[in-house]
């Protein structure tokens, strides 16, 4: 506990300082946000603004826990490196593609196809290492071949079936972190709930893992996991990583995350929910990302089906992802971004209880 105490200062402190040195530095060498054209209007006085504010985050986040645990006497674990993995390997992808718009002044970045084999790449690797090596002295690996809610269930999975879900899982996670990243504040506020979320489930799968001394500890509802304590650690370093960044990207933001920072989050979460075996309560956990990943895809299918029934393709919503409909329907920024936590928020307290409703039956 004392380790999760420490990541959390140490991450909050390191990303409202280095937050605020990131401002003027990106200020002064011209790495300002170019705004898509076909946003809302009230977005265009946004360009220019320092960009790639998400770099803070990251390295607020991986250096808190490093010193965290080094400061508690302890050694990473091999999930916490993995869950890095992810986390500095997404936000390399992130990092090139925002270079790109930065250095152009375009907002096209990185191209679909090459941002896609960046992530396939990393999902793959983390795949690979977390279902085949690096098990602990009871045989438990950092991801397993199982599906999984609260506990793994079903049968076990070939291997390539696990590395499709896992590809499927860090992809669709980072991209959808990604979209959501579109208002002042949205993502980060979202992701301090989320990551609060999981630093909760982590710590009572420690405090309830399988093999325990602890007496308390019931072998019928133990949760059969490597390393859950480290990665509580983690968790704690990135949800308050974001809520120091969050001081300085409430609205009007004086930084924007960019996809440095979203594909990052993404990747950490999915990490997270992998090597906790709570991928599927992970879509009700981050319900936010789900539900703005959904009316893209919705906004897409129904304008492709639209315009081949009858050649002139209609919209469900005025744009999407779903945060900017409302701003085109006149709500503010601000009520857009508090509404979208307090759904967020929502949706955290829904999986929160599912999984101790679990433990419950």
């Amino acid at each position: 506990m004392r380790a999760i105490l420490l990541s959390g200062g140490l991450a909050v402190i390191c990303s409202l300082l280095g937050t605020r040195i990131a401002i003027g530095w990106f200020t002064r060498h011209g790495f300002g946000q170019p705004i898509r054209d076909d946003g809302p209007t009230t977005h265009h006085v946004k360009r220019g603004t320092p960009t790639m504010g998400g770099l803070v985050i990251l390295l607020a986040a991986t250096a808190a826990y490093l010193a965290a645990t080094a400061l508690t006497g302890r050694w990473p674990s091999a999930s916490a490196w993995l869950v890095l993995l992810l986390f500095l390997g997404c936000g390399v992808v992130g990092f090139l593609d925002d270079f790109i718009k930065v250095y152009t002044q375009n907002n096209a970045g990185l191209s679909s196809r090459a941002k896609m084999a960046g992530q396939t790449l990393i999902a793959l690797v983390f795949g690979v290492l977390a279902t085949q090596f690096f098990a602990d002295e009871r045989g438990v690996t950092p991801a397993s071949q199982y599906l999984s809610t609260t506990h793994d269930w079903g049968v076990k999975l070939p291997l390539v079936v696990v590395l499709l879900l896992i590809w499927f899982i860090v992809t669709a996670t980072s991209n959808a972190a990604n979209l959501t990243d579109g208002a002042d504040g949205l993502l980060a506020g979202a992701s301090t709930l989320i990551f609060g979320a999981y630093t909760i489930v982590n710590v009572w799968q420690n405090n309830q893992m399988c093999g325990s001394s602890r007496p308390t500890v019931v072998e019928s509802q133990c949760y059969q996991v490597r390393d859950p304590l480290d990665l509580a650690v983690f968790s704690a370093a990135v949800m308050a990583a974001c809520i120091g960044f969050l001081w300085w990207n409430a609205k009007p933001a004086q930084i924007i995350m960019g996809d440095v920072g979203s594909l990052a989050i993404g990747g950490a979460l999915a990490g997270l929910a992998i090597m906790s075996r709570t991928e599927l309560l992970m879509a009700v956990i981050a319900g936010l990302f789900v539900l703005e990943t959904l009316s893209v895809l919705l906004q897409m299918s129904y304008f492709k089906l639209t315009r081949r029934l009858t050649g002139t393709g209609r919209r469900i919503f005025r744009i999407t992802p779903i945060h900017h409909h409302f701003e085109h329907l006149g709500w503010d920024e601000v009520t857009v971004v508090i509404r979208f936590w307090i759904v967020a928020g929502i949706f955290v307290a829904t999986g929160l209880g599912i999984f101790y409703a679990s433990w419950l039956a």
